[in-house]
């Protein structure tokens, strides 16, 4: 049912998936979406992600999954978090993609809000490497309305700054949203 609802948004939207990759040799990742720029962005991932079959989740502030649509959010792939509380995420988003028995995408956005940022969270890396998966880059084109998976890398074998440089690559002629809202200095 979600392949059809979600090929069903990206068709009414009027927006194409482009997979740069091949996905069935990826069981687990860190997928790190970006410029994020709009919640449409979201919208636009979980269409994208219902349309290929695969089973996404992603962090979110718990102020999402208390109320009363939070069930919602919890159903699109949301998993609540207390930021005011130390939690070991990095740790625990690890085991999770380690777990043999499932197929996850845990979903980044190393941005951390829709606005400018000056620096990347870098968080996404240290998960990808505590669950020894691959970053796989994923994004939305506005302009050409283009959901696109597009490249990955394997943060066992590379740096973080190299991860970074190759993010700037991925994201170098991508058009978000709001592009005023995208620092294309990755850092």
């Amino acid at each position: 049912m979600k392949k059809i609802i979600g090929s069903l948004v990206l068709k009414l939207m009027g927006w194409k998936l482009i997979v740069e990759e091949d996905l069935s040799q990826i069981r687990s990742c860190v997928m790190v979406c970006g410029p994020h720029t709009s919640n449409w962005d979201f919208v636009i991932a979980v269409g994208a992600f219902w349309k290929l079959g695969i089973p996404m989740k992603l962090f979110i502030k718990d102020d999402w999954t208390k109320p009363w649509y939070g069930f919602i959010i919890k159903w699109l792939g949301g998993i609540g978090v207390n930021r005011a509380q130390g939690q070991n995420l990095v740790k625990h988003a690890g085991n999770m993609l380690r777990d043999e028995n499932q197929r996850l995408y845990l979903l980044n956005t190393p941005e951390g809000t829709r606005g400018w940022v000056e620096k990347w969270k870098k968080g996404f890396y240290y998960i990808a490497k505590q669950g020894e998966v691959p970053l796989l880059f994923a994004t939305s084109d506005y302009k050409k309305k283009e959901a696109i998976i597009k490249g990955y890398i394997d943060p066992q074998k590379h740096s973080l700054e190299e991860v970074l440089e190759f993010a700037k690559v991925v994201y170098k002629d991508i058009h978000p949203k709001y592009p005023e809202n995208f620092n294309r200095d990755i850092k």
